[in-house]
């Protein structure tokens, strides 16, 4: 399976700041960059630039980032789906996910998260992938956005729409948990008609769903 992985860089200029929307980003880069310390929404900041660090040195995984000079103040992230989770069930090799997106509090509103996910898609580099992102409302920052849950399940669906992700459905228990939570899923355009039919059984476990 070929991972194509073409490097783009956007400057962004935000007021007096000079922003730089970059990747994917290679692990070495990343070790020599800082984290900002309110990226700490799925673990301490520290923990989690050594994540970065792990997922871009993997062959799927791609890691693409806002920074501020060396300060990384955003980042998302893909790769392969857990291997404990269903979505690992079909041992597919083109199935990956967008994992996380985080931005750091001071720089919210730049339209980070929008270019970043935009980035990770430019010059057709995930075409040959089914891209996928489960939203769980606990996972919101509801509190810190002033937004209700489902005016988070909207932003959240325009970001994804923004690249092509559309609401799929699945009979998966974490996502029929609550009504806001969803599933979002981009088939590139050169991906075989047999990995989309693999992937609707994944996401189906029972029959009657189809």
């Amino acid at each position: 399976m070929e991972h194509i992985k073409r490097y783009v860089r956007h400057p962004i200029t935000r007021g007096e700041r000079t922003l730089v929307v970059e990747g994917p980003v290679p692990p070495g880069t990343l070790s020599d960059w800082r984290m900002h310390p309110d990226l700490d929404a799925f673990r301490r900041p520290a923990e989690q630039h050594q994540a970065l660090i792990e997922i871009a040195g993997l062959p799927e995984g791609r890691i693409i980032v806002a920074r501020e000079d060396d300060l990384i103040v955003g980042y998302v992230t893909f790769h392969y789906p857990d291997e404990m989770e269903r979505w690992s069930e079909g041992g597919m090799d083109d199935l990956v996910e967008l994992g996380a997106i985080e931005v750091a509090d001071a720089y919210r509103g730049f339209g980070l998260g929008k270019s970043m996910i935009v980035a990770a898609f430019e010059h057709d580099q995930l075409d040959n992938m089914i891209v996928f992102t489960t939203e769980y409302y606990w996972h919101w920052d509801l509190e810190g956005s002033g937004l209700n849950v489902w005016q988070y399940r909207e932003m959240m669906e325009k970001l994804m729409k923004s690249v092509g992700m559309v609401w799929f459905a699945t009979d998966d228990p974490e996502i029929c948990a609550h009504p806001a939570n969803c599933l979002m899923v981009r088939i590139g355009k050169d991906v075989p008609l047999a990995s989309a039919e693999k992937f609707d059984r994944v996401r189906f476990r029972q029959r009657f769903m189809y």
